[in-house]
């Protein structure tokens, strides 16, 4: 690989960090409206948490813990070890 190309990579890792920092910030917006969502949902009378309030409300929590899911499995990609083997 010549200077130009490792060059490249080592531009690409530096926006690589900014991705996974801004990734790592929005996982805790999102984990703290989950905990939010579940409090609610923990609080619901029976009478209502059977109901339809209560299964939007678990399709959400559902639905935001695997977005959290997600973005931990990006964060954890070890993307910096790959492109610094590419860039041998």
């Amino acid at each position: 690989m010549n200077k130009a190309r490792r060059q490249q990579i080592e531009d690409i890792k530096a926006r690589i960090a900014i991705l996974l920092t801004q990734a790592e910030t929005i996982k805790c917006g999102i984990e703290l409206i989950c905990s939010e969502e579940q409090d609610y949902r923990d609080n619901l009378p029976d009478s209502i948490a059977g109901g339809e309030k209560g299964q939007k409300s678990d399709a959400a929590i559902e639905a935001l813990e695997q977005v959290i899911e997600d973005l931990e499995s990006l964060i954890e990609t070890d993307f910096c070890g790959q492109l610094d083997t590419a860039a041998q």
